[in-house]
């Protein structure tokens, strides 16, 4: 729970005092709190460059580049394993920018950027694990990153960017990496920038499936931009009424994404509300980002029982959208999304055949609003919504092996906002959990079991808005097998954070703290935990262990107070615009 408000105006005099004191001695390395790729580092490995780009003025300008497949590390497509390294400097000031690797016209990465600052300015390095993605690597395409970036007065920071791919060979101690036999992109399938399409309106593709096709795992990638960047502060429009014109965004916090095979409901996801770091606070996202900023979560969905209707030969469209618990299902600009179908064929030529047994599927969840307006001007409102899928089918393949598939999701949501303190207090108590099974022939072939817990406080200490702290508690709890040849895994992640900020003519200024305790392990035996904090840009303390931890901990620079930080305004929900 948070303190009560009076806390935190007897605690601003404090705040004021630190906010100038995070300055910078040397270069800032930032990082996302994450395990490293779980891949054989005793195996040989062959690194090469993809692309080196500095990101000045780059809006509608991505960097493009043609791949061949490195041959030295064993035959195209061969690997136990591949792993991408991102390195990126930058000095200045700029907002966070998003990220979108894309290759063979399929979105293999979603990242943004950390803020910069002026001086020695920030580095930072994120390694991925691109195995699931084999099938691509292992022939010539394109690959695109869309960073769009923009210089004008008062934003001058540029990103000087590098990116390498690793590939491990394979060997009789290291079998070549499990992989789908085809992935096809749910994209805008454009050859001169990103691929990702920005929703509403509602995104469709017809595909053609491989008339042997016997399991087609799909993943999708959305996060929401715009006037949807913090769609979790929404209000119900029930309640839009009682809180001033531009203070916050209608359309209410539910978000689902949806896929739909031929108009219907296929699957669907509560998405992880990844903080990007130029929002609300920006002094609390460094050096340590908010969890997802610079790896932003996926979500897959099981479309084996349409595998029926998908092999016939024929197009088919598969959409994706993003709906809200409105009456119209409507919501605000916009959110970008994508997908990918990774699909698995039988040996044999011949088509599968087979039917859907059992669909058992709603167009949207089943939602509920409730709420009160206080006579001091209080108001408190929540949104809650269920969520159940079951669809069930029989296939047979070309060979003559017969499946009965059984696809089920099951997911609660609940968001209660508090307007408090005549607006100066804004709470958020929101929760999104779930399971997603899918079994053929009773073994478990995709298995999701998440909980996203997010609080937050925001509170103004003056009346103009132009000085405020912020509260945050965050956690990524998820057990995911995605898909039989893809490595599954549990994630712990808690974040506390919090900071203060001040916008002013003379600079903006502020303070932060940050404190994350994270473990990963997976069904290879993997392991790895972190436990780091904090404070105004010093690392104050770290513990890193696990068989995936490094062997010698990272050595952090410290910093010193001499100059004041010089930051790009912070990003609000509602759009709100405060001070100077």
């Amino acid at each position: 729970m948070f303190p009560p408000f009076g806390q935190y105006r007897r605690g601003a005099a404090a705040a004021l005092l630190l906010a100038s004191l995070a300055v910078r001695a040397a270069v800032l390395v930032d990082f996302q709190v994450a395990q490293p790729p779980p891949l054989p580092q005793d195996a040989k490995q062959c690194t090469i460059q993809i692309l080196q780009r500095t990101f000045g003025f780059s809006f509608g300008s991505p960097e493009i580049v043609e791949f061949t497949p490195p041959t030295d590390c064993g035959a195209p497509g061969s690997w136990a394993g591949i792993s991408l390294n991102f390195t990126v400097t930058s000095n200045g000031t700029q907002f966070d920018r998003l990220g979108i690797f894309t290759f063979h016209n399929v979105e293999i990465w979603r990242t943004s950027t950390p803020e910069p600052t002026r001086g020695d300015g920030i580095i930072w390095t994120y390694l991925k694990d691109v195995t699931r993605y084999t099938p691509l690597f292992a022939k010539p395409g394109t690959f695109i990153l869309q960073l769009d970036n923009l210089l004008e007065t008062g934003l001058d920071g540029q990103y000087a960017t590098t990116l390498h791919a690793t590939f491990f060979a394979s060997s009789a101690r290291h079998p070549p990496a499990p992989k789908a036999n085809e992935i096809i992109p749910v994209t805008t399938l454009a050859n001169d920038t990103g691929n990702e399409a920005s929703v509403p309106p509602v995104f469709s593709l017809n595909v053609t499936v491989p008339r042997n096709a016997v399991q087609i795992f799909a993943e999708l990638y959305a996060s929401g931009n715009g006037n949807e960047e913090f769609w979790y502060f929404n209000t119900a429009n029930q309640f839009l009424s009682a809180l001033p014109n531009g203070f916050t965004f209608g359309d209410g916090p539910f978000r689902e994404v949806r896929m739909l095979v031929d108009g219907q409901v296929a699957g669907v996801a509560f998405p992880y509300a990844v903080i990007f770091t130029g929002g609300i606070v920006p002094t609390a996202w460094r050096p340590i980002t908010s969890y997802g900023a610079l790896d932003l979560p996926t979500y897959f969905v099981d479309l084996t029982p349409f595998v029926p209707v998908l092999t016939d030969g024929k197009p088919h469209n598969i959409s994706i959208d993003v709906v809200s618990a409105e009456s119209d299902h409507a919501i605000n600009q916009n959110w970008f999304v994508s997908g990918n179908l990774q699909v698995v064929t039988d040996p044999s030529s011949k088509p599968t055949t087979g039917k859907i047994t059992k669909y058992e599927a709603s167009p949207f969840a089943v939602s509920k609003t409730t709420g009160s307006v206080g006579d001091n001007g209080d108001v408190n409102v929540t949104v809650s919504a269920t969520r159940n899928i079951h669809i069930e089918a029989e296939i047979t393949s070309g060979s003559g092996r017969t499946t009965h598939v059984v696809w089920s999701q099951n997911l609660q949501f609940s968001n209660t906002q508090n307007f408090l303190d005549d607006l100066n207090v804004q709470n958020i108590f929101q929760s999104a959990s779930g399971s997603f099974l899918s079994t053929h022939n009773g073994v478990p072939s995709l298995v999701d079991t998440f909980s996203y817990p997010l609080n937050i406080n925001l509170t103004n200490l003056v009346p103009d808005g132009s000085q405020f702290i912020a509260n945050f508690d965050h956690s990524y709890e998820r057990t995911s097998l995605p898909a039989p040849f893809i490595l599954g895994s549990t994630i712990h992640e808690r974040q506390l954070a919090s900071g203060f900020f001040h916008i002013a003519s003379t600079g903006n200024t502020g303070n932060g703290t940050n404190s994350n305790t994270f473990s990963y392990v997976d069904l290879a035996g993997n392991t790895y935990d972190r436990e780091v904090t904090a404070v105004n840009n010093n690392i104050t303390s770290d513990h890193q262990g696990g068989t995936l931890a490094p062997r010698s901990a990272l050595a952090l620079p410290k910093f010193s107070p001499q100059t004041p930080l010089v930051m790009a305004k912070p990003r609000l929900p509602g759009a709100r615009k405060i001070g100077n």
